[in-house]
């Protein structure tokens, strides 16, 4: 079952609905980027995807000939699911099932443990982490890789949150012979050691944490709510004796706890305004919401070397801006096109299986096909005879006016953007702070002193490039070195574009956009909550922004500071 939250005002009418989704098995983990597009997973290794209109089965529920749930893998029960910016999530369940959504398709992962899994949580640096039975605790490594951590506690883990300091909460509890029934117990994960968090009252078994007005708030069996903060440990006044199972934070800082037979609980005094605060006035905004042909995710914008802007996204959707606003071109393929580059030869388009197509101005032929389940995700090209592409798992790709080839990157970590300033100076960013750098004959890896994922990188010479990525990172390049400038974001950074006429613009995620003003950056209002997956800015200094749910954002030459 799933609810929603209709916001109506108390005594006008059904507050929340329940929605309509395509099974009767219980679903037990909620996650999304963006209210228009949730992941939900459940019994017998149910995932369902909501596209904004309707949810639709992914996977599990599967029933043999005579109509029983069949005995396969694919049926292995979910408990939680997270993710991050980029679209990626996790999903944990029994027998140490660990699957990956990366943003297209789910891949089982390899897990060292059978043991039963609980919990899945994503850091702001890309590790993630999951936890379970017997104590379990994993990580995921920057090459996908999982590895247990070295756990001496017995605990059943239900619960895990990743803090700001980068330690761990874990939560949950174990069954006492002596004391005749479950404990809770809280353990923390810092500086590779685990210590269990004692406290003189004994607390039934813990379901769920989440951050909460600067600490931590804890539900747990019985209807146990509880504070934490300092290592002080609070009871809150609670009405309910049913289990509580989750904790919900919403945009209003105050929170929902959730649990059995239908319980809903909340801390303020308003149950509507905390859920849905009234209107605040609308900030003035330079940005505009353009008329958009498509509902689908864009993934990219590109301006070609004509002048006329692009955008791409899902199911081979590209988009022309004409005089009159913005039109479908027929689509390459069904599969998504996250790139679009134009030197002059033709306008190409890359995505999905690594495959790249060229279109004529009237049709789309395939051009390049890398038979491997690679997403190209970037393309950058110095002249028509001269064009790179980037993508997962260190793929590049070279196209020499007369054909494709692969060159040698030196990584497995996937590459999301490409930047040049001509043939022999090129940056390509990606997972961990990475920064490929080429010389015109080959790749050369380097660090520009973060671990957060680099999203976006761009210059207008080779002494100022900025690169943009996790919780609001941005690095910038003088010519002699790399510095990380503050931003105070949470928001992910996720493209960053530049012109002499339309100044440097950055665009991430709840609709986030930073501008480079007087070499200061600041944030400026969108007018948008949804991410913003892509930023261009064009010759002629328009700014132009695309992402979620088909939107796509203007800012005229105007509105720019001189």
């Amino acid at each position: 079952m799933v609810l929603r939250y209709t916001n109506a005002s108390d005594g006008a009418g059904q507050q929340w609905e329940r929605m309509s989704v395509p099974t009767t098995l219980p679903l037990h983990g909620l996650w999304g980027p963006s209210p228009d597009r949730l992941i939900a997973v459940g019994w017998m290794g149910t995932i369902l995807h909501y596209d904004g209109a309707e949810w639709h089965r992914q996977r599990g529920g599967v029933v043999d000939d005579e109509g029983r749930f069949a005995a396969c893998s694919e049926n292995t029960p979910l408990f939680a699911i997270d993710g991050n910016a980029a679209g990626h999530a996790w999903a944990v369940g029994d027998n140490g099932m660990i699957l990956h959504f990366d943003g297209i398709e789910w891949h089982a992962e390899r897990c060292p443990t059978r043991v039963n899994l609980r919990a899945v949580a994503c850091a702001p640096d890309g590790t993630v982490y999951a936890a379970g039975g017997e104590g379990t605790v994993l990580k995921r490594n920057a090459d996908g890789r999982w590895t247990s951590l070295d756990c001496p506690l017995g605990s059943g883990f239900h619960a895990l949150l990743v803090l700001d300091d980068d330690s761990l909460l874990l939560a949950g509890g174990r069954y006492f012979v002596d004391q005749g029934g479950f404990r809770g117990e809280l353990v923390r994960y810092r500086h590779g050691e685990f210590q269990a968090l004692t406290f003189e009252t004994p607390m039934p078994r813990l379901r769920a944490l989440k951050a909460y007005k600067g600490g931590v708030l804890i539900v747990g069996d019985q209807g146990h709510l509880y504070y934490l903060k300092d290592l002080r440990l609070d009871r809150l006044e609670s009405n309910s004796r049913h289990d509580l199972m989750d904790i919900i934070t919403l945009p209003t800082g105050e929170a929902l706890a959730v649990g059995d037979f239908g319980t809903l609980m909340t801390a303020a005094s308003d149950f509507t305004a905390a859920l849905a605060p009234p209107p605040a006035a609308a900030t003035p905004t330079a940005w505009e919401t353009m008329a958009s042909p498509t509902e689908r995710q864009l993934w990219g914008i590109h301006e070609a070397s004509d002048g006329t802007c692009y955008a791409c996204g899902e199911a081979g959707t590209v988009l022309r801006l004409e005089a009159d606003g913005w039109h479908a071109l027929p689509a390459p393929s069904e599969l998504a096109v996250h790139c679009l580059w134009d030197s002059g030869n033709g306008l190409f388009a890359a995505g999905q299986l690594g495959r790249i197509y060229r279109f004529d101005g009237s049709h789309w032929q395939l051009h390049f096909d890398l038979h491997l389940d690679l997403t190209i995700l970037s393309m950058w090209g110095s002249d028509p005879d001269s064009i790179y592409a980037v993508g997962d798992e260190g793929l590049i790709l070279h196209y020499d006016g007369l054909g494709w080839r692969r060159m040698p990157s030196g990584t497995t970590s996937a590459l999301y953007d490409l930047w040049g300033w001509d043939a022999e100076h090129l940056l390509a960013v990606g997972d961990f702070g990475l920064v490929l750098r080429y010389n015109g004959r080959e790749w050369a890896e380097f660090k520009v002193g973060t671990e957060s994922f680099l999203y976006g990188v761009w210059g207008c010479g080779l002494d100022d490039i900025t690169a943009v990525g996790l919780s609001g990172a941005l690095a910038h390049f003088n010519g002699q070195r790399w510095q990380l400038e503050p931003t105070r974001l949470r928001d992910d950074l996720l493209s960053v574009s530049g012109s002499p006429a339309a100044g440097v613009c950055a665009v991430g995620t709840r609709g986030r956009v930073l501008r480079l003003e007087n070499g200061q950056w600041r944030s400026e209002p969108s007018g948008c909550e949804r991410g913003l997956r892509s930023v261009c800015a064009t010759r002629g200094g328009s700014l132009y922004a695309v992402g979620d749910g088909g939107t796509i954002l203007r800012r005229n030459p105007q509105c720019h500071a001189a």
